[in-house]
């Protein structure tokens, strides 16, 4: 019994500190802010219901990213994909950015606009890996697929955003 007291409390003291990562992640996930409101609520209350299935001492943000994974992927085929597609438009989305440098800002919205175009399989494992600082093998267990599918996954996402990059100097 002491082991199930041990994990909610773990569950219910973690959640609070993740909480800003884990609704990053739902946006990612989702293109859209309400969205990710939603997801990320029913992901606490899931985690929050199923804690006494959460091992204490094991990484509770992985545990919850995979909650809020496996939610979209219910949600998509429940849904048949939601009104526009499951992606919003980038400019659409406020994210607060903290760094004073207005060039700073510039780039960071770039770079998101052009990740936020990528296909949802590479947007998100470039969110767990190169945001959220997530070994290949952390982010292959989270999505429940194999690690060199989220090698390729990332080796495609880099090629698009250089492809990108490339065409738009050449404009310049």
């Amino acid at each position: 019994m002491f082991f199930k007291k041990s994990a909610r409390k773990e569950v219910e003291d973690g959640i609070k500190p993740i909480f800003p990562r884990l609704w990053r992640y739902c946006l990612v996930l989702t293109g859209n802010k309400d969205w990710a409101d939603d997801l990320a609520q029913s992901v606490c209350l899931r985690a929050l219901e199923k804690a006494d299935q959460y091992k204490p001492g094991t990484k509770l943000d992985r545990w919850l990213f995979t909650i809020a994974h496996n939610n979209w992927i219910n949600e998509l085929r429940k849904n048949a994909v939601r009104t526009s597609g499951g992606i919003a438009n980038v400019d659409e989305i406020e994210i607060p950015d903290t760094k004073p440098d207005p060039e700073s800002n510039i780039l960071a919205s770039e770079v998101l606009k052009e990740v936020m175009a990528l296909p949802e399989a590479q947007r998100v494992a470039v969110i767990l890996v190169y945001i959220e600082g997530y070994s290949y093998q952390e982010a292959a267990d989270t999505l429940d697929i194999p690690i060199g599918t989220v090698m390729s996954r990332l080796s495609a996402a880099r090629a698009k955003l250089a492809n990108k990059l490339n065409d738009e100097s050449q404009i310049a």
